[in-house]
Formats: structure tokens, sequence, C-alpha cells
């Protein structure tokens, strides 16, 4: 019985495989069957070419995302920086405004032609009234820098108060508008005599004993009388006048004086080194 056995390929086929191999090629690059080999290319282009474009449209969103987040990122750090600078160049504004204002209050106060030769004490105002039943204000200097109960206390415009407490380094300031407060007046080419009041805050002063029917003009400002006795000191300005009347039968003039300081903002005063006579 015979056994089939499996021919086996001939080592020369593989061969002449390999030949026609590099006559393909060959001729590819001579020329004659160069059409046949680009057209394969080409349509393998074309091919290829939707699937290509569609990656293309699909990877560029994401490509796009990343650029947009680095972007983003990159503006909102310069939003924060000039957020910042912003906030230094307005607080070096605001820095600059109080340091003019406070030039300005100090300026005001060096120059007090009425106050002739009266030395005076420069303070500071750091605190407001100490209770609601009395206007007063409280100033940072005392009896070790030369102030004493009883000496008055002007700004560059008139008269403030006079002192009525005093430590050693601090006072306290009764104000013109305080109800306990009076000073005597004067006014006119021929020197009226009056006493002004005070009647409370917000409110002007209330000027007494003036004879009915004494010539007076609205704005006309009046001065400390510096009588003797007097609390203040002579030629002190202490407010104009803001109206004035008189009815029938009345035994004196009604007058009204606001005061020339602005006690609602007091920053910066001077305290004159001047006491009444005991």
């Amino acid at each position: 019985m015979a056994i089939l056995s499996r021919p086996r390929r001939p080592r020369h086929t593989l061969l002449l495989l390999l030949l026609a191999a590099v006559t393909i090629v060959t001729l590819y690059y001579r020329g004659s069957t160069r059409h046949v080999v680009e057209s394969l290319k080409s349509g393998a282009r074309d091919a290829f070419a939707p699937l290509q474009s569609g990656m293309e449209s699909l990877l560029r969103p994401v490509g796009s995302f990343f650029d947009g987040a680095a972007h983003y990122r990159s503006l909102e750090s310069s939003v924060a920086r000039l957020r910042a600078e912003n906030g230094s160049l307005e607080r070096r504004y605001i820095e600059s405004v109080d340091v003019r204002r406070k030039l300005k209050a100090l300026l005001s106060e060096e120059h007090l032609a009425w106050a002739g030769n009266l030395p005076s004490v420069m303070a500071e105002v750091v605190g407001g009234a100490t209770s609601n039943f009395e206007l007063t204000v409280v100033i940072d200097k005392g009896r070790s820098q030369g102030v004493n109960v009883g000496m008055s206390v002007v700004s560059g415009a008139g008269l403030i108060g006079r002192v009525i407490e005093a430590s050693s380094s601090s006072a306290t300031v009764l104000l013109v508008t305080d109800p306990r407060s009076s000073v005597g007046v004067r006014f006119g080419p021929s020197g009226v005599l009056g006493v002004a009041s005070g009647a409370g805050a917000g409110h002007p002063l209330t000027v007494g004993y003036v004879p009915p029917g004494t010539a007076l003009k609205k704005g006309e400002v009046m001065f400390t009388s510096g009588l003797q006795n007097a609390l203040f000191p002579p030629g002190v300005p202490v407010g104009r006048v803001s109206s004035f009347s008189s009815s029938s039968g009345a035994v004196q003039e009604r007058i009204e004086l606001k005061p020339l300081a602005d006690l609602s903002h007091l920053q910066y005063v001077d305290v004159l080194e001047w006491q009444p006579p005991p």
C-alpha cells in the first residue's frame, strides 16, 4: 500500500516570486507601470481623506479647549494683578487727600492774625463728647504741654470754646454751642456789648442784652469783648449775625449768631495760653 506524501514546494518557486517583485518595482521606476501604482496610491489617499478630515474636526475643539484654558488662566492672573494695582493706587490717592487736608488744617492754625502776641499750643482733636448732656471734645495736649483749665481754644476761623478739664497729656474742651457756655461779645463801630449763649448742637448762638433798635446787619462779625473778669481774651472772632429782629415792647434785640468755626469737623486747634484773671 502506497503512502501519500505532501509535495514540497521547490525552492526555485520562491526565487521566481522574489524576482517578479523586483521586476515590478523596476518597471514602476522606469515608468511602464507607474500609472497603475499611482492610481492605487491616489485611491488610498481619497479613501483615507474623509477619515483624516473627521479626525482633525474631532481633535480641533480639544486643542482649542486646552489653548483657551491656558489663555483664561493667563487672563485671570492679569485681571488679579490689575485689581491689586488699582487698589494700591486708590489707597495712595486716599492717603494723599488725607495728607493735603491735614496740611491745610495745620496751615490755617498758623495764621491767627487776631491772636496778637498770645502764645499758643497746637493740639489735635482725638475724641468727641463723653456724654449726651454736654458738647465737648478731647484734645491730645494737657498740663505737661502747658494746657490748663480756663484757657481759650480757637481754630483759624475763630472761637471754639474753653478748657474745662486737664490731665497730664489731654484736656476736655467745652464748645461754645453747649447750653452752659456764654461768651461776652462786642460788635459795631461803637463797640456794642452783648452775651452770646449756646443753644445746642446744630443751633446758632443766641445773643442777649443788646438794646432794641440797635443798628445791626446780617453777616456782621461779633468778637469776644475781653471785659474785666471775662472768660476769653479780647478780639477773638465768635460768629456772624444770621438773623435779628425786635418786637414791640421788647427789652432787648433778638439776635442769632452762627459760629465761625466749623465745630462739627474739628481736627486741629490752638489753645491760647491766656487765663482769666482770678
